[in-house]
């Protein structure tokens, strides 16, 4: 399918072909007939993507914080790797379309195969959408009128911040595309409205679309003199898009006292403060479309708001405006000035940017498509295929930026297939390092002969049926952590384990920080000993939003089990031993926005009587480090600091001291472990420590929630 994409490093926007995204549980796939294009907001995200990186930084100064953090804890190289990667990735451009519903996924029972919809998918010939993302298209309404339903639904929002009614007297602020369906809505909802704008020739179009009257600032100062009551304005809804503060003075002049200014488009807010208080005017800013935006309760796991308690979500507020286009009440048909196919897109975008015409509505057309998940790949140069060929699937921001770069690295596979969600990101990281193909769905990468073995990295719910999809199909499994995030999918792996017995292939876990040089350090000096060690790890987490995927238990797993597992292999490594029992408590007190995982201390007690404790905190200073062992044993003292520095004291002395320029987290030699467990037939880890520690994980957040230690069976010993 194609694909109108910015490339956030500057170069022009481009219509790619892209592979079909898959519909996941709650989504809708949609294959698209048309699309309007939000020149506006889209030009804006063009502008920004084509700045210098100095000028990058200035706008996001948060950005220009995290990657200084970075440069600290990780050294120059990690740090650029993953500041090009992020740059390296497109963006999809659109947010309003309608076509057909091509596919329902598992618990969606509001639409069916065949529907016409709406929906916030992008300028692509196929979308997937959140449920609640999606409004049904009136029989009345073609596609091309539908595509306007979600830039309407922002007007509308707009309009129903302002509280107006029957009678009241509105002025508008900006004719553009928005700024013309808030007037046709105001219309509709019995309103006296008063459009103005700085460039006269929209006048004419916002009479059609119902302004009562029209014109410039002057003049719209005499005409409330002349209709309203007050002299002022019930309401000013602005909808032009300038870094100016000059729409919202000129809001606070046309107001009546104790009038309501309702900021939609995106505007100077620097609040006129004089003008303001003498008349004790209430400021608000929209939200987008509607109650539910940038909820990902809502758009993407979607869970609906109670229609007793939220009358209109995003939703609702879609299906609203289309319902007015039904009636008659809101004549897009007005606003279309351009018509492009999809194949010509990149000429709309030109015409954009250049102005050398006028424009207002520029409509966007599909044709019908077959549902392609694969898209081979132009490579420079094709190489024999020697059996090592690699594919991954999933290309997060860890992914993308550390696993794919550091698997090619090593010089030791051949780059094969990349598999994402989306194909967006597949499809940018396969043109960056020359993949074979990009494609959306798993058994690409297990139907392809070439593919010896896979990476796993995708969201943690999904490791183990596809880990075992990937093993039945006789391919090298290299699976990201966590193995499973419950006990009944740390069974369902174990009896696929033993169900494929000894034809099962290589597999491991993508624990890297045994792999480290500084954990093989301190594992060869304390392995002289067989006396029990005492551990402490430390991580200084940081803080992940309290909406992060990472939380949902039946996605992420929580931050035990997502992340604090690789402490707990460190520990188990270290030791040498594996894990019997573990008691995990929590901080007390309630901190905001964060669970319980978040803030825990687990003690873990090892077959061999050594013992560990790891800290798990989010409320630290980050530039203090991230990860600190120290190790007891035999008379030595180990530290391991951020893994850019490792030291043994034993007798008073210095026995060992190694320190690195950057973070030495062990990512090459696990690689080069996993291709040598390739080569020989052997697992890079034990199986029964991947499992043991995997069971330990379970157990912690068990421990957590019943206030008590516990066992940790070891499910392979059975």
């Amino acid at each position: 399918m194609l694909q109108v994409i910015q490339p956030i490093n500057g170069e022009a926007t481009e219509v790619a072909e892209i592979p079909a995204p898959i519909c996941g549980p709650g989504q809708v796939l949609i294959s698209n007939r048309a699309s309007v294009i939000s020149a506006g907001t889209e030009r804006s995200t063009i502008e920004l993507a084509r700045q210098s990186l100095v000028e990058k930084a200035r706008q996001r100064p948060d950005h220009v914080r995290r990657v200084l953090e970075k440069l600290k804890q990780e050294g120059f190289a990690n740090t650029l790797r993953q500041v090009r990667a992020r740059l390296d990735q497109p963006m999809p451009l659109g947010y309003s379309s309608a076509g057909v519903v091509i596919e329902v996924g598992a618990g969606v029972r509001e639409f069916k195969v065949g529907d016409r919809v709406v929906s916030n998918g992008s300028h692509a010939g196929v979308v997937t959408v959140g449920k609640n993302l999606v409004a049904r298209i009136p029989d009345e309404v073609p596609f091309e009128h539908a595509a306007y339903g979600v830039i309407a639904s922002i007007a509308l929002q707009g309009v129903r911040l302002s509280g107006v009614s029957i009678g009241d007297v509105v002025v508008v602020v900006g004719l553009g595309l928005i700024g013309q369906i808030t007037v046709a809505l105001l219309k509709s909802a019995g309103c006296r409205v008063i459009g103005t704008d700085i460039d006269a020739n929209k006048y004419e179009l916002a009479q059609r679309m119902g302004a009562e009257f029209v014109g410039g600032s002057n003049h719209v100062h005499d005409i409330l003199n002349q209709i309203s009551p007050s002299g002022g304005a019930d309401a000013v809804l602005i909808t032009a898009s300038t870094s100016s503060n000059a729409p919202l003075e000129l809001a606070a002049e046309l107001s009546r006292d104790k009038g309501k200014v309702i900021a939609v488009g995106a505007v100077g807010l620097e609040v006129p403060r004089r003008e303001f208080y003498h008349k004790e005017l209430e400021l608000i800013v929209s939200r987008s479309y509607g109650p539910g935006r940038y909820d990902s309760n809502y758009e993407e796991l979607g869970h609906d708001y109670p229609i007793s308690y939220v009358r209109w979500t995003e939703q609702r507020n879609i299906q609203a405006v289309l319902d007015q286009m039904a009636a008659g009440r809101l004549p897009v048909e007005y606003l279309t000035s351009h018509r492009y196919s999809i194949n010509d897109a990149a000429d709309a975008y030109s015409m954009i940017e250049g102005e050398s015409e006028a424009y207002l509505g520029i409509v966007l057309t599909y044709p019908e498509s077959e549902l392609s998940r694969r898209v081979e790949m132009p490579r420079s140069q094709i190489l024999p295929c020697r059996g090592n060929g690699i594919s991954f699937v999933g290309t997060g921001n860890f992914a993308s930026s550390t696993l794919v770069p550091a698997f090619l690295r090593t010089k030791q596979f051949e780059a094969r297939g990349l598999i994402s969600a989306r194909g967006l990101s597949a499809r940018n990281l396969a043109k960056r390092y020359q993949f074979s193909f990009a494609g959306t769905s798993v058994d690409e990468v297990v139907a392809d002969s070439q593919t010896s073995a896979v990476v796993l990295a995708t969201r943690h719910h999904l490791h183990v049926p596809q880990g075992l999809d990937v093993l039945n199909s006789g391919k090298h499994l290299f699976m990201e952590k966590p193995l499973a995030i419950s006990s009944d999918q740390l069974d369902e792996w174990v009896d696929g384990l033993r169900s494929l017995g000894e034809s099962c292939p290589v597999w491991m876990m993508g624990f890297n920080r045994r792999f480290s040089p500084g954990a093989q350090i301190l594992r060869e000096a304390f392995a002289t000993s067989t006396d029990p060690k005492a551990l402490t790890i430390r991580f200084n987490a940081g803080a992940i939003p309290a909406d992060h995927w990472i939380h949902d238990p039946e996605i992420g797993g929580g931050r035990i089990i997502g992340e604090a597992c690789h402490a707990i292999d460190l520990a188990t490594f270290l030791v040498g031993s594996l894990p019997i029992r573990v008691y995990t408590e929590s901080i007390a007190g309630h901190t905001a926005g964060l669970g319980l995982e978040d803030n825990a201390s687990i003690q873990l007690r090892f077959a061999d009587g050594s013992v560990a404790t790891i800290l798990y905190s989010s409320t630290g200073d980050r530039s203090a480090g991230k990860e600190r062992v120290e190790i007891f044993g035999g008379g030595m003292t180990g530290i391991l600091d951020d893994f850019r520095k490792v030291e043994i004291r034993r007798q008073g002395r210095v026995m060992t001291r190694r320190r690195w320029w950057s973070q030495q987290k062990g990512y090459s030699e696990e690689i080069n472990a996993f291709r040598f467990g390739i080569e020989t037939g052997t697992l890079p880890i034990p199986v029964e420590e991947m499992l043991a520690v995997t069971a330990a994980s379970l157990r912690a957040v068990q421990s957590l929630r019943m206030e008590t230690p516990l066992e940790v069976e070891i499910p392979w010993g059975a």
